[in-house]
């Protein structure tokens, strides 16, 4: 446990030392914009693709790992939504919880820091359940908050929910890269250089952006916030580990992977998603916060149990 701890430790202090740039306002907010911009587009996409071309395509899509990481990850959007209910919290609001609940931070943190310790092996894995993450959950909750404002879904939601997946570039550098390896097309030295170069800078820019981003978050309304970083950190990697060890099992190997995955803190995008339809971005923002603090205690513990190489 002490030894996963502090192989974890300087991710998280990236994060602080990204807290601490923005909070000085060292950092200010538009810097952190055009870095996690820069991040998200260039670094991170070089990143996957990279990794997706060279793994054999065998090694990267597992069918039964995608079924029972979609199964657990649901069961802890529905438990949020239907707590959400009980509240007699609105469709959307409720959309933005649930989507709290169960949707990790697998990009920016999950893929470098589950790549160093679970080797670059965890790389299939995790782009499967990033995968899921945002072809799945995230056209969910553009669903549910558009049908539950209009009372009906209009072609322009799915139409909306089409271009988004389109012009995300973690979708379009995966599918790239898988599509390369499934046609096991070499590629060049010069070409594989280039992306491990951007490819680099994806770990410190991704980790210093998320700290950035979070000294502008607030942590209001925290026992809400409070229950949700619970189901996240907790429920979510519990579910996750029911379906793929016994309810569906899978090898070992990919399955700690997805637990672990399973355990990050709260994603990012979620307050960006909430921001835009104003839907309780106050309330996505604490909960960032809030379990992305935690997490350096309870990710680690996550990971001591499933398991390393």
């Amino acid at each position: 446990m002490v030894d996963i701890f502090l192989r974890t430790l300087p991710f998280f202090a990236i994060i602080g030392l990204g807290y601490w740039a923005g909070r000085s306002r060292f950092f200010s907010d538009e810097a952190t914009a055009y870095l996690t911009k820069f991040v998200f587009y260039f670094a991170l996409s070089a990143m996957l693709f990279r990794f997706a071309a060279t793994l054999p395509f065998a090694d990267i899509f597992n069918a039964r790992l995608v079924v029972g990481y979609l199964i657990g990850t649901a069961a802890v959007y529905v438990l949020a939504t239907v707590v959400a209910w009980i509240r007699r919290l609105d469709i959307p609001t409720a959309a933005v919880e649930a989507q709290c609940a169960a949707i990790g931070n697998v990009g920016f943190l999950g893929l470098p820091m589950l790549a160093l310790l679970f080797t670059e092996a965890a790389i299939g894995p995790v782009m499967l359940v990033l995968t899921v993450d945002l072809v799945v959950f995230s056209s969910l909750i553009v669903i549910l908050i558009n049908g539950g404002r209009d009372g009906r879904l209009k072609p322009a939601t799915f139409r909306l929910i089409g271009i988004g997946l389109i012009k995300n570039p973690m979708i379009v550098s995966i599918s790239a890269g898988m599509l390369w390896s499934a046609f096991q097309i070499p590629v060049p030295v010069p070409l594989n250089d280039f992306l491990t170069i951007l490819g680099g800078a994806a770990t410190p820019g991704a980790l210093f952006a998320i700290g950035a981003s979070l000294a502008s978050k607030s942590a209001e309304r925290v026992h809400i916030a409070g229950w949700l970083s619970f189901c996240k950190l907790v429920v979510h990697p519990a579910c996750v580990a029911v379906v793929l060890l016994w309810v569906l099992p899978v090898a070992a190997f990919p399955a700690s992977v997805a637990i672990a995955a399973a355990a990050l803190p709260v994603a990012g995008n979620v307050y960006m998603l909430a921001a835009h339809y104003r839907v309780a971005p106050h309330r996505a923002s604490a909960a960032i916060l809030l379990s992305t603090a935690a997490s350096i205690l309870t990710v680690p513990l996550v990971i001591a149990w499933v398991g390393t190489p």
